[in-house]
């Protein structure tokens, strides 16, 4: 069993850590479809494991140096490596408002990405007082670590950095995904506020 499976089998087995998972997190392992025909430019298949209400996917990638890459494809052509491994897609996921972060990141600044990160904390904890607790229960549930926003944004930048060429998401009509980083510093209307 790969660890993959393992953390797989964890959030099915824990009732708790799939519902805050699903509805705080965005990441629903009920939500496994995702159309037909999604790979990667090198004609390597992808595994659906997750999906998100916006209708995005997460996908494992094949086994490299015994870890399974985690790509994300959102329902807008958007997609790209998010982690080497399910573990650490989950840290990001959990930890970071990372969609958001990669799509004001100043076309793949992580400077852009931090400050970008800050702003989002501060919106969530607004929006969702018990984030940090939220957190801390999914992370005990599945053996995860809560780690710093900061070294979550360098993490997640490092991996999108390197989804062209081996983790560039296609169509089986050969129609290529956009990169994961946005070109905005921040939202249009109004600003970080």
């Amino acid at each position: 069993m790969t660890s993959s499976d393992h953390l797989l089998d964890l959030i099915r087995n824990s009732p708790e850590a799939d519902l805050l998972l699903r509805t705080s997190f965005g990441f629903d392992t009920g939500r496994k479809y995702y159309g037909e025909g999604l790979r990667l430019a090198s004609g390597a298949p992808l595994e659906p494991v997750a999906g998100e209400s916006a209708g995005g996917a997460y996908f494992l990638c094949a086994e490299k140096d015994g870890r399974r890459p985690v790509v994300f494809a959102s329902s807008e052509g958007e997609g790209g490596l998010i982690a080497d491994d399910l573990a650490d897609a989950l840290e990001i996921i959990i930890g970071l408002e990372w969609r958001d972060c990669l799509g004001f990141s100043g076309g793949g600044d992580v400077e852009v990405m931090k400050v970008s990160a800050q702003h989002l904390e501060r919106h969530l904890a607004r929006g969702n007082p018990e984030i940090a607790e939220e957190r801390a229960r999914v992370a005990a549930a599945l053996s995860l670590r809560v780690v710093p926003v900061a070294d979550l944004v360098v993490r997640l930048w490092e991996a999108a950095s390197r989804t062209e060429p081996d983790h560039t998401v296609t169509t089986e009509d050969g129609e290529t995904y956009d990169p994961p980083f946005g070109e905005y510093a921040e939202p249009r209307h109004g600003g970080w506020r």
